[in-house]
């Protein structure tokens, strides 16, 4: 599929990964629908940071997945939806599943629904690496089994499952993305590496973190956006789940401390009670293969994990892309 000139609807365009996609998806030449969520101070998220002459090229939709109404009328008109409005919080996830529900299980079938009657060309679901819970072989490929250690992850379970019985049952044409775990510029204090960075750049000796020993595979966002278009161009990956992972690991600790080498030296890891997950809840290991989408499609990472990092701490050097973010406050 050739993107260009084709009319495009993107769900959670007002966050990271979505306001990344949208870039990457103007530079395809795609038509842009940015369904951002709805708020009565009419904010568009990272959307609102772009250029004028970027935001002349993108219609700005506003509205909640959760109601079919609007996401019906969003649809309306386009060829492709990538969806990525989501819940993603864990720690928020354990006080407050109902909306995790609501917004990750019912979202997506709005979605799906909506999309069957408007005849999509195609459909990209986002799942998460957290629906493997701790590997049990790696690395991961996208038979490994299903753990829902998390409300959080077992809504995005449930949100596959409906994806791929609406393939199964109604030749809906879906393709389940499931990227590890994505960092970069304009991730919130929520995520691991931008709580490490903006703690660090203000200032702090005692860098509060939880667990220590847990691995991630950490994939850049860019190159994250990128797979979602790979996958997207691809006429093979139609019903299927594709992972985008570099298919390298780290734990949780040798990151934080490759940032402190970089930003404050001086700088010493303290783990944090307050923020560590319960014991079966945590997620021990995960080491995503990329075998399927080399397969399928033209992707493959293009940047390192220090290239990574040093674009992304670069970006939060910046005060004015920081200054809503609170460095010293738990972020669930």
């Amino acid at each position: 599929m050739d993107l260009k000139d084709k009319q495009v609807l993107i769900t959670g365009a007002d966050g990271f990964i979505g306001s990344h996609l949208v870039e990457a998806l103007l530079a395809e030449g795609a038509k842009v629908r940015a369904f951002c969520f709805y708020n009565s101070f009419n904010s568009w998220g990272w959307i609102d940071t772009f250029s004028q002459d970027t935001l002349s090229k993108i219609d700005v939709f506003t509205g909640d997945i959760r109601d079919p109404y609007g996401v019906k009328k969003a649809v309306t008109g386009c060829d492709v939806v990538f969806h990525l409005a989501a819940l993603i919080g864990i720690p928020y996830s354990y006080h407050s599943p109902d909306t995790y529900v609501d917004t990750n299980i019912k979202g997506t079938l709005n979605i799906l629904q909506a999309a069957r009657e408007a005849s999509i060309e195609k459909v990209l679901v986002t799942s998460t690496s957290e629906v493997y819970g701790s590997a049990i072989y790696t690395p991961i490929d996208e038979k490994h089994p299903r753990q829902a250690q998390s409300p959080y992850s077992a809504t995005k379970i449930g949100a596959d499952a409906i994806a791929e019985s609406f393939y199964r049952s109604f030749d809906l044409p879906v393709v389940t993305v499931r990227p590890f775990n994505t960092y970069g510029p304009r991730q919130s204090a929520r995520a691991v590496i931008s709580t490490v960075i903006t703690q660090l750049l203000s200032g702090e000796e005692e860098i509060n973190l939880g667990a220590l020993e847990p691995t991630r595979d950490f994939v850049y966002v860019k190159d994250t956006a990128k797979g979602f278009i790979e996958i997207a161009k691809s006429d093979e990956t139609l019903g299927n789940e594709i992972n985008i992972a570099t298919g390298k690991e780290i734990s949780i600790g040798s990151v934080a401390e490759k940032l402190i080498d970089i930003i404050n030296p001086s700088a010493r890891i303290k783990e944090n009670e307050e923020r560590i997950r319960p014991q079966k809840s945590e997620v021990t290991r995960l080491l995503g293969s990329n075998k399927k989408i080399r397969n399928l499609t033209n992707w493959s990472p293009e940047y390192s994990l220090e290239e990574g990092l040093e674009e992304t701490i670069e970006w939060f050097r910046n005060p004015e892309n920081v200054k809503n973010y609170k460095a010293n406050v738990y972020n669930v």
